[in-house]
């Protein structure tokens, strides 16, 4: 593909796409960025944040580039043998490597990460990429982080997670998600433990069936006593029966989010894109009490909320180095409003008990310490919510207190102590900025600052909601705009001394009320603000009347922003239900509108009483628009989500062949498609994420992202072949429960580095004498997608740990279906080489090109054609098939299940 230009030969930005080639554009200088700013300096040098003695350790630490860190991802018994590798392997080697003749220092685990699984290291980046001793570790960073066994993360960005508390079952939102590393935190605790009790049920199982029992790893034995004695989530047959929701208000970043938490392959992750400060409320499968009422209105509540809300970034100056040129007092000001509004929209969803960790990457109290005094009084005070202390979790996290009194500096550089010396002029502060009047233990909140640990600056509070709240509206005195009421107004207009004409009059004294103010540049306002001023999708322009009508609406809403109730499990009058209440919707929403928006006004005149979805269009038209719209970052319509029958044939072809045991769940299969029929690919989600999106359909909450891929449709060879492939993303989902006759066991490394590295090899005739210990297993073995279970054992030979690996049975060959990344990764890990990679398929198909010429030359002779040689034409794919089956297999980033690669 070529470079710069969409993919098109010629497109490179020095060639300007099309004519002739033109010289390349000399490279300019390297200029180191300027890192001082006079009033970032004056406002955090007076503002008391640490002692006198501190400060040009402060400023000194802030200046210098970030260490590079990393954590090593997905569950325990999945990382910790990598982390290994690192520590035997690794370590020992760049502890001997001198750079400039100084030793270098070797990258060191977090002493308060648990089970050492984050790593810092401060040789700088350069230094590891391009020193030649650094290249077999470089390669191993780049190929764990291109597998999904490692992730790029900020040291203070792991912090927030570890402080929610979180136990399997739990269900979490992260409200502000993207780009999602706390978001893949939240994943691995909510199944924390699940690899360990799935196993325990599998052997129980597999012994009582007599079926072939797998060694698991010390890890693993580890994990399975563990939760047997914290009596953890065995509720689902071992399987997690938590959920985490990640949400972003932008939908590219929402879809960047899906991407990166995607190789983490969760069934318990649903994926949303709302404006945060008006997150809908997610409606739940009507139910019974245990008084036996019916339950007709339920709404999800979660246990743990993360509101790592947008900020200023003050506090990420040593990654960011823009921060020191753009910094000005204004932009935490600016920021403050939308911040309350989403923590205490976090407070309202959140169970009575739950927690709600609270964190900035900014140091200004602005949006750290008085965005959680102004929700807490806005929710109830510290009666209904209480600052948790922290001081005890994550020993060895070196941190600073929060603070109980501060100041603020506005736009023009003036510094107030208090809101009485701005009353008069407030400008754009409000009184909720400045220190509370109620004592609150706001010391209880963490701040890091660069200096303490060379990391960055951060800030998080940890809150306990104590009992259900319903939140304040804001008053007029925290609007970051207070505007004069209709009452006053009016009043002061016929007040008004009255000179000639009446109606200029009026005017000029609306004038010196409110004076006429230019609308703000639209590329200035936040995510949140902009999202609000636009219109939603499929409305059509409307009267004055209408108009009208949505300005009530505003009026109410700038007061009364989200109806909660105090008990979530009672049924509502009409219109009090427990959801965001807001007219227009967020952009992109579909509208229920049978419930009206707001309780006591009127609806629109012009809206009818039928839910407005993508799929009142015909599903061409719907598709058509789609495609033109995806590649230009809107957002028409996602793909709906169709659960199947568990009587669907084509799901009885799939428990038949994979002799699926009976426990595994048959009940929560799905396609993305609006006829709800499994065309290409079939998803699996977990029980509370189809109760969810079952009935939360046509609701307006907008979901972009569920389930895991976990069979794909693939053109086979041969008829009465299963043509359903267990794809890679949801092969540890479903491994530990597929029947015997589609596993294969291997014990030796030597045969797998074989599979590794060869790219099908030949079973037929004496190939399959090739493949060692597994030769004779699939040589016999049907056709089709089967299981490669890597099982642990003794020896120098064998492996330490379980592993298992998708196959694919061809006509003629056989091959794993691994990315070529992937095969790479696992060579460096397991053999500590870099082997190229050989496709036998190649020469296979060099012999068919050979003896189509031969047949051509032949006919043309009168030689009979199929009197060639056989056992070359059986080796190659079947034509326009097997070619479509690789476009297929491409598009899932796997290796081709084929006996061709294009």
């Amino acid at each position: 593909m070529g470079r710069g230009g969409g993919g098109k030969r010629g497109g490179d930005r020095w060639r300007g796409g099309k004519g002739p080639r033109t010289q390349r554009p000399q490279r300019a200088d390297y200029e180191e960025p300027v890192k001082t700013n006079a009033r970032f300096e004056e406002y955090y040098n007076q503002l008391g944040i640490f002692e006198d003695v501190e400060k040009e350790e402060f400023w000194t630490a802030l200046r210098r580039e970030l260490p590079n860190s990393f954590r090593f991802t997905g569950s325990k018994g999945h990382a910790i043998p990598v982390q290994k590798i690192l520590k035997e392997r690794y370590i020992p080697e760049i502890e001997s490597i001198e750079y400039n003749g100084v030793t270098v220092e070797a990258p060191t685990p977090i002493p308060w990460f648990p089970h050492q699984l984050a790593w810092q290291m401060t040789t700088p980046k350069h230094v590891v990429r391009k020193f030649a001793p650094f290249k077999s570790f470089q390669q191993f960073l780049v190929s764990e982080t291109c597998a999904g066994n490692i992730s790029r993360q900020e040291i203070v960005s792991m912090i927030p997670p570890l402080l929610m508390d979180i136990k399997s079952g739990m269900v979490v939102l992260d409200l502000c998600a993207a780009p999602g590393s706390k978001t893949a935190q939240l994943i691995e605790m909510v199944h924390g433990g699940e690899e360990a009790r799935i196993r325990k049920v599998i052997r129980d199982t597999e012994q009582n069936d007599q079926r072939g029992v797998s060694p698991v790893g010390e890890v693993i034995n580890e994990q399975i006593e563990e939760e047997e004695k914290e009596q953890g989530d065995w509720s689902d047959q071992g399987r997690s029966t938590g959920l985490v929701v990640a949400n972003d208000a932008d939908y590219k970043r929402a879809h960047m989010l899906i991407h990166q938490i995607k190789r983490l392959n969760s069934p318990n992750l649903l994926v949303t894109n709302h404006d945060a400060t008006m997150y809908p409320s997610i409606k739940l499968p009507s139910g019974d009490r245990s008084d036996k009422k019916s339950v007709q209105n339920r709404y999800l509540k979660f246990d743990r909320v993360l509101a790592d809300v947008p900020c200023s970034g003050d506090g990420t100056a040593r990654k960011n180095a823009n921060v020191w040129k753009d910094w000005l007092p204004g932009n935490a000001i600016g920021l403050f409003p939308t911040q309350v509004r989403i923590l205490v929209r976090a407070l309202q969803m959140t169970k009575a008990g739950g927690r709600v960790v609270y964190s900035t990457c900014s140091m200004n109290p602005v949006e750290d310490e008085a965005v959680v005094a102004a929700a807490i009084e806005r929710c109830g005070g510290p009666a209904k919510v209480h600052i948790l202390d922290c001081k005890d979790q994550l020993p060895g996290l070196v941190r600073k207190p929060g603070l109980n009194t501060w100041n603020i500096m506005d736009r023009l550089g003036s510094i107030y102590d208090s809101w009485a010396q701005v009353q008069e002029d407030p400008g754009k502060l409000v009184e909720g900025m400045f220190p509370p009047k109620e004592s609150l233990p706001l010391d209880r909140c963490i701040r890091v600052y660069p200096h303490l640990q060379d990391t960055g600056g951060f800030f998080i509070a940890v809150l306990e909601k104590k009992t259900e709240i319903r939140a304040k509206p804001e008053s007029e005195s925290q609007r970051i705009e207070p505007k004069t009421s209709i009452v006053s107004a009016v009043d002061k207009i016929n007040a008004h001394p009255t000179n000639g004409s009446l109606i200029a009059t009026k005017i000029d004294a609306l004038d010196d009320i409110a004076p006429p103010q230019a609308s703000e540049n639209a590329e200035n306002l936040t995510a949140a603000a902009r999202q609000n001023q636009e219109i939603a999708p499929n409305r059509e322009p409307v009267s004055p009347r209408k108009h009208e009508l949505e300005d009530q609406a505003d009026t109410y809403m700038s007061t009364k922003r989200i109806k909660v109730r105090d008990e979530v499990d009672e049924a509502a009058p009409r219109g009090g239900e427990d959801r965001e209440v807001h007219w227009p919707p967020p952009p992109g929403a579909q509208l229920d509108v049978s419930r009206p928006e707001a309780a006591g006004l009127p609806e629109p005149e012009s809206v009818e009483k039928t839910t407005v979805t993508a799929s009142n269009k015909p599903l061409e038209q719907t598709a058509a628009d789609y495609r033109g719209k995806r590649n230009t970052g809107q957002q028409l319509f996602e793909e709906p989500f169709k659960y199947l029958a568990t009587d669907h044939p084509e799901l009885q072809i799939i428990y038949d062949f994979y002799d699926l045991i009976t426990q595994f769940p048959r009940d929560r299969f799905m396609v993305r498609n609006a006829t709800g029929n499994p065309v290409k690919s079939i998803y699996y989600t977990s029980a509370l994420a189809r109760d969810i999106l079952t009935t939360n359909e046509a609701t307006g909450v907008k979901f972009v992202h569920c389930g895991v891929k976990m069979f794909v449709k693939q053109d086979v060879q041969r008829e009465n072949t299963c043509r359903w492939r267990i794809q890679t993303d949801g092969l540890p989902v479903i491994e530990a429960w597929v029947g015997e006759e589609r596993v294969v066991r291997i014990w030796k490394k030597s045969t797998l580095k074989g599979l590794l590295v060869e790219m099908f090899p030949k079973v037929t005739g004496d190939g399959w004498k090739e493949l060692g210990e597994i030769g004779e297993r699939v040589r016999d073995i049907d056709l089709g997608c089967c299981i490669l279970r890597v099982e642990k054992g003794t020896g120098e030979d064998a492996f330490s740990e379980r592993s298992v690996l998708p196959l694919w049975r061809s006509l003629h060959s056989l091959n794993l279906m691994l990315p070529k990344e992937d095969r790479k990764a696992m060579l460096l890990r397991l053999y500590n080489e870099i082997v190229p990679l050989q496709d036998s398929s190649k020469a296979r198909l060099e012999r068919k090109r050979d003896a189509t010429n031969g047949n051509a030359q032949n006919a043309s002779s009168g030689v009979d054609g199929e009197k060639l040689d056989s056992a070359k034409m059986d080796d190659a794919p079947d034509g326009g098939n097997d070619l479509q089956a690789i476009r297929d297999a491409t598009s899932d980033g796997e290796m081709i299940p084929v006996e061709a690669e294009v």
